[in-house]
């Protein structure tokens, strides 16, 4: 097994999902980052030493104040930030319990159907992750 470059800042998160309470249809959550303002997938870096996806369950919790059962893990994401190379490791992840209050980090968040969630994603690179989820939950 080879060691992740020291220069690539080491990332994870989840495609959270659950059912929805009214309709059992499925949704996505997104949260916004005043600090970007932009619409993303909970997700962070990781911690010294930390396992991805235990960083990648940290995040959400963090994030959106939910707990999540995690399934197959998706496409890493790479991309450039501040100049850096970064990769983002990815799981689905069905919401268990909790609960959203606003923070410095996340000020809102979305439950949307995968078709709005793809709409309202700020990066492109981030809209393949919704397929990915329907793929991994045999839905696309």
């Amino acid at each position: 097994m080879s060691t992740p470059d020291s220069t690539t800042v080491q990332a994870a998160g989840c495609v959270l999902w659950r059912r929805s309470p009214t309709d059992g249809a499925l949704e996505v959550c997104l949260v916004h980052r005043p600090k970007y303002d932009d619409w993303s997938h909970p997700k962070g870096k990781l911690k010294r030493a930390e396992d991805a996806l235990a960083g990648a369950l940290r995040e959400v919790a963090e994030e959106t104040g939910y707990g999540a059962e995690p399934g197959s893990e998706l496409p890493a994401v790479h991309y450039y930030a501040h100049g850096r190379p970064k990769r983002v490791r990815y799981w689905a992840a069905e919401a268990t319990d909790g609960g959203f209050t606003p923070n410095t980090e996340v000020d809102r968040i979305l439950w949307l159907s995968p078709a709005a969630a793809r709409d309202r994603l700020t990066q492109h690179r981030d809209r393949t992750l919704v397929d990915s989820l329907l793929s991994a939950l045999r839905l696309a």
